[in-house]
């Protein structure tokens, strides 16, 4: 899938969707049944929660380890891309510690995707069999930035230095 300029992607039906067990996916608004916009709060329903975006009243919740790192849904530097690697180490080291995590952008599609995605291979999934669950339990628009798919089938470290040849 890729994406096209211009093109409104639907909000996901839910706040978060569970990818493996422990690890969520999921961004700062969903569509409820009735087709209205609404927040996604996180509380404490998470051990670890790994934003790469924010907004006021989103939580998480008091006592909720927390990672921030803002990257925009567009082609990234060498710094971007070593930063999303490391927060997907995060959360694998996590997910390993059997502690729920919760990886979440603006719209729960794209940057999560890169950050979960990066999770999954650091935990032994295969690039493609990786892209497909995410896919299939969090929304056929994940990872529809074509630029966040070529990082993961390229590997977010040669790609690190790709990017920092240019």
């Amino acid at each position: 899938m890729v994406r096209i300029e211009g093109m409104q992607t639907p909000d996901a039906d839910a706040p978060w969707d569970e990818i493996v067990p422990q690890l969520w996916m999921g961004g700062h608004h969903y569509g409820n049944g009735d087709g209205v916009r609404v927040p996604a709060v996180v509380g404490t329903e998470f051990d670890v929660v790994i934003s790469l975006f924010q907004a006021d009243g989103h939580g998480p919740g008091p006592g909720v380890e927390h990672h921030h790192l803002a990257i925009p849904d567009a082609p990234l530097h060498a710094e971007q891309l070593a930063a999303a690697r490391a927060l997907a180490a995060i959360a694998a080291a996590a997910v390993r510690a059997q502690r729920r995590v919760m990886v979440r952008c603006q719209y729960g599609y794209n940057r999560s995707g890169l950050v979960v995605a990066q999770t999954l291979l650091d935990l032994g999934y295969s690039v493609d069999d990786a892209i497909a669950l995410i896919r299939r339990r969090r929304s056929p628009y994940a990872l529809n930035n074509g630029f966040f798919v070529n990082y993961l089938t390229t590997g977010l470290d040669t790609a690190q230095v790709l990017s920092d040849l240019e």
